[in-house]
């Protein structure tokens, strides 16, 4: 496929079931990669039990946009840490290792983010686009 062919491809329709099921999926591997909890699941993406497990079931409909908001940060996160810390193992580690810079106060990434706000999710994933000398 040529460069134009692809500018000129339909975008994608993000509040389809079919993005929400791609999305979801990356999810379930971005959870394996990081060992989240059921109830660390549910707190980083806000929302109730019986919809994380619809979603684990495969029911899956459009994603309101607050999930996707937070997918997206989850998303930009998982990708930082991989730029900056290329062996996987160390990247998806980092996030509960305690952490002096003042943002994190001597604790993890992980337990800002646990905080439940989407703003939590939000300045970890500028904290690492800053680490890494850029924007996402």
């Amino acid at each position: 496929m040529t460069a134009v062919a692809r500018m000129q491809s339909p975008p994608v329709d993000l509040g389809s079931p079919e993005a929400a099921a791609a999305a979801l999926r990356t999810f379930w591997r971005l959870s394996d990669a990081w060992q989240l909890s059921v109830a660390e699941q549910l707190t980083l993406l806000g929302v109730g039990k019986s919809t994380l497990y619809q979603w684990k079931q495969g029911k899956v409909g459009p994603l309101d946009r607050h999930v996707l908001e937070r997918l997206s940060y989850l998303f930009g996160i998982y990708a930082a840490l991989h730029i900056l810390f290329p062996e996987a193992d160390r990247a998806d580690a980092w996030l509960r290792k305690p952490n002096d810079a003042p943002l994190f106060g001597g604790r993890s990434a992980m337990d800002r983010m646990l905080a439940g706000q989407v703003a939590d999710l939000y300045v970890v994933r500028e904290y690492l686009d800053a680490q890494r000398g850029g924007k996402a």
